[in-house]
């Protein structure tokens, strides 16, 4: 039950980050439907294909389907709460895989997967619905910047496992991740902190 509401409340995060950025760009009604349903659904399925489910989730769940909706619809509605559309998305966007770098590790984990795999997917579940989403929306994807974006799913994943092995409550082991993730981002942006850049070192070479 925990593990299903942690995945829709991602689904959430996403869904209106999708919206936010498809706002920006000024999309029409379909647009903003179709950039928020691949940012929700995107890492996701995804991970489903790598690992071999079939059919992938939301094929089969329309659960997933009216949690989308219901996010656009309120999204839209409340669009001018949501002024400072960056600021706005950022919350959401790190929300969301701070969210989904555990569902994905509890579905790696379920197929039996060694942990850096599991980590593996579980950055890949949280991250690549974003991708998706600047990609269509003519953006360079965050993961591709040097800012610290999927090294926070990594180093919520390590956490995970790390509390594994010790006798705490499974919600603990589900919640702590998350805000290590969200976290990290947060201190990320705040103080500026980012992956060191190539590009200086080549130039000095």
């Amino acid at each position: 039950m925990l593990y299903y509401a942690i995945e829709m409340l991602g689904i959430v995060a996403f869904s209106i980050s999708g919206v936010l950025t498809a706002m920006e760009k000024r999309l029409d009604p379909f647009g903003i439907f179709i950039i928020a349903f691949v940012t929700a659904l995107g890492g996701g399925t995804l991970r489903d294909v790598i690992l071999g489910v079939e059919p992938v989730a939301w094929l089969v769940n329309p659960s997933y389907m009216y949690v989308i909706m219901g996010s656009v619809f309120l999204a839209v509605i409340l669009r001018k709460h949501l002024r400072y559309l960056r600021t706005s998305l950022f919350l959401f966007d790190t929300f969301g895989i701070g969210l989904y770098t555990v569902v994905g590790l509890e579905k790696g984990v379920n197929a039996g997967l060694i942990p850096i795999m599991c980590i593996t997917i579980g950055t890949i579940s949280a991250c690549f619905g974003g991708v998706i989403r600047d990609i269509l929306c003519n953006e360079i994807p965050i993961i591709f910047h040097k800012e610290i974006y999927a090294t926070a799913c990594v180093v919520g994943g390590i956490c995970y496992f790390i509390l594994d092995l010790f006798p705490i409550n499974d919600q603990l082991v589900f919640a702590i991740p998350i805000v290590v993730v969200i976290l990290i981002r947060f201190l990320a942006v705040r103080f500026k902190l980012s992956l060191p850049s190539l590009y200086k070192n080549a130039a000095q070479g």
